[in-house]
């Protein structure tokens, strides 16, 4: 049984919607606490896959050495519990060598995860998953909400009913036990807690952010993203992958492919992804122990840091 009186390892969060600023933010005080860098982004692991994904670049990542990036190429699985494996031995790698560790990204289930660990339920039935999309797809999230809520009304209390995803993942968790998913969280409830964790998240109005992903949108296509896409398609990357499904990667595909103009494409990548950030927001919002900042607020994430290392 380990020491409870051996004192956990410190993490600091940079969490927050895709454009926000999480980056900037974070090479800034990794520069000035001696910290290096852990990425928390589900589409960053995969190689060759730089632009689309926002990755921090080259004369960034020589500045502040990042980990969990450029992990697996575009056609190897990857999901959370591959995830939380690597990370948690790079984080006590850096702890080891007495860095201050930053945990940086907007992918919020790994971030949980990692804070807390997966909760010990039932695995995914793909063809109950298939057949539970379809439904929706024919039927309306509203149809599916309802029949969660007639099947397992704890759980229908906590999902918003526009969440397809937990709408399905709760049905699934019902028909495999008998129980409700409700009753996993609870018995749970992230008990493992590895670390001592501060949640720093940055958030902006809407209008601003959502001028900062047009805009960052706009130098992905000058950067070259469809020439980088061109070239995961010569490399024998289909667009049925996982990977290549993703926020961007399916938009530039469709306009290789002629199915629609560069003009569209990009209208379509900057609306996705305004959506997509909602949804992070949501995420994150249901975290109470995030603090909230403005992406220009170092000075004050400087001081909240200060006093969760004990330097104040």
């Amino acid at each position: 049984m380990a020491d409870s009186h051996i004192p956990k390892p410190r993490v600091i969060c940079i969490l927050g919607p895709t454009a926000v600023g999480k980056t900037a933010m974070a090479l800034e005080l990794a520069g000035r606490y001696g910290g290096e860098i852990v990425g928390a982004d589900s589409m960053q692991v995969y190689r060759r896959m730089d632009i689309g994904t926002a990755k921090p670049t080259p004369e960034e990542r020589k500045r502040i050495p990042h980990h969990l990036l450029d992990v697996v190429d575009p056609d190897e699985p990857f999901d959370v519990s591959r995830y939380i494996g690597l990370a948690r031995d790079v984080v006590a790698s850096l702890h080891r060598k007495g860095k201050t560790v930053f945990i940086v990204g907007g992918t919020g289930l790994y971030v949980r995860a990692l804070l807390g660990g997966l909760i010990d339920g039932p695995g995914a039935d793909d063809a109950l998953r298939q057949e539970l999309k379809q439904e929706m797809k024919i039927r309306g999230k509203a149809h599916l909400y309802e029949k969660l809520k007639a099947r397992d009304p704890r759980a229908a209390d906590r999902i918003d009913p526009r969440d397809g995803i937990r709408i399905i993942r709760a049905l699934e968790v019902i028909e495999h036990t008998g129980k409700s998913i409700v009753e996993f969280q609870e018995g749970h409830r992230f008990r493992e807690a590895p670390y001592e964790a501060l949640r720093i998240g940055l958030r902006l109005d809407r209008d601003r952010l959502n001028d900062r992903i047009d805009r960052r949108t706009e130098r992905m296509i000058a950067d070259g993203f469809a020439e980088e896409v061109r070239g995961l398609i010569d490399r024998g990357y289909g667009e049925s992958l996982k990977s290549m499904q993703s926020l961007g990667y399916r938009h530039m595909t469709g306009h290789l492919a002629g199915r629609q103009s560069l003009e569209r494409t990009v209208d379509w990548i900057q609306r996705d992804t305004r959506r997509y950030a909602k949804r992070q927001m949501t995420w994150f919002a249901a975290d109470r122990e995030i603090g909230w900042l403005d992406p220009g607020d170092v000075e004050e994430a400087s001081r909240r840091i200060e006093v969760f290392l004990g330097r104040s």
